[in-house]
């Protein structure tokens, strides 16, 4: 079978493309650039240069295919040109779900996140929740804003399931996307010494190759127009740096920063940015996501996909050992 991918080069992507190819399909695979294709290989691997923002290129790959997976996004911590959260992950998807369209496709799962249903309160977050309080970054809001077009699209007769991933950790590129296993790997060489606030705020944290298997799931399984979380494992602060001590025998001191103290900081950063065009590394939007909870569920993908995440500990162990071992 001939499959279409979009962000291929990226953490999740990559790790999803390669399977798919193992798995005996071809995969057409968009890129912009040469430099981050290199050690993305398999022979049922074809590259095609291409811009989710390219509909003639989107075509051209996308020609012949019977599925597609869209997961390129602009997932950014700060946006440097405003309207770029819309342009890549509204406008982007657009392109992408308007060529399969016309090419005649019926099959596509789009990767989201599960920030789109806001924070956890009283109760666990599941696919019905609603966020109580409005989204933080703009990457969540583009993201439901994309979802909302997708059900027109699904109204319209094309088949799409919607992904939600966590928290995703693991080997791969550390890249933004993959900002969880740069912390790890800091943590590891004794570069990492703070936890956000009192270190009590719980995170879901789920292992890459959950993701692609529960995007694949959703390929096969899924229902047309429905969302699933694809998650792991609900941890606080604490807890996953515990955890990651005791699997690595690496103890380091790591300081409780009040919530107070890193907004300010975070406000600072942005107003250097302004001097500098230096994009700051955390945003004051990002630090009031450290005032709640994001526990979730990933008991529907469990009942209606087939979907079984690991542990937390299995899936550190992994990643402890790729890093220790790979030395990147």
């Amino acid at each position: 079978m001939k499959i279409f991918i979009t962000g291929a080069t990226g953490f999740i992507g990559a790790h999803l493309a390669i399977e798919l190819a193992k798995n005996g399909n071809v995969v057409h695979a968009i890129y912009r650039s040469e430099s981050k294709i290199k050690d993305i290989a398999h022979e049922n691997l074809k590259w095609f240069k291409g811009d989710i923002l390219d509909v003639k290129s989107i075509e051209k790959a996308m020609f012949e295919c019977e599925q597609v997976y869209h997961i390129a996004a602009f997932a950014a911590v700060w946006e440097q040109n405003p309207g770029d959260f819309i342009k890549f992950n509204v406008q982007g998807t657009i392109n992408v779900i308007e060529t399969a369209q016309k090419l005649g496709i019926k099959n596509a799962v789009v990767t989201s996140t599960a920030g789109v249903f806001g924070p956890s309160f009283n109760s666990v977050t599941t696919e019905k929740s609603v966020s109580e309080i409005p989204l933080f970054t703009g990457y969540e809001r583009s993201k439901a804003e994309s979802e909302r077009i997708i059900a027109d699209y699904v109204q319209k007769g094309m088949r799409i399931v919607i992904v939600n991933p966590t928290r995703v950790y693991g080997p791969g590129a550390l890249n933004e996307s993959n900002s969880v296993t740069i912390m790890i790997k800091k943590y590891l060489e004794g570069k990492w010494h703070f936890i956000p606030g009192n270190g009590e705020s719980i995170g879901n944290y789920v292992f890459v190759d959950d993701v692609v298997s529960g995007h694949i799931l959703a390929m096969q399984n899924g229902k047309s127009g429905e969302r699933y979380i694809l998650a792991g494992e609900n941890v606080s602060y604490n807890q996953f740096f515990s955890t990651l001590s005791e699997l690595s025998g690496k103890i380091f001191w790591l300081a409780k920063i009040p919530l107070i103290i890193m907004l300010a900081m975070a406000n600072a950063l942005v107003y250097w940015n302004k001097l500098t065009k230096i994009a700051p590394k955390i945003t004051p939007a990002h630090v009031r996501k450290f005032n709640y909870n994001w526990k979730v569920s990933s008991l529907k993908a469990q009942t209606e996909l087939g979907y079984n995440p690991i542990m937390l500990k299995d899936g550190l162990k992994v990643t402890i050992h790729w890093i220790l071992s790979k030395k990147v």
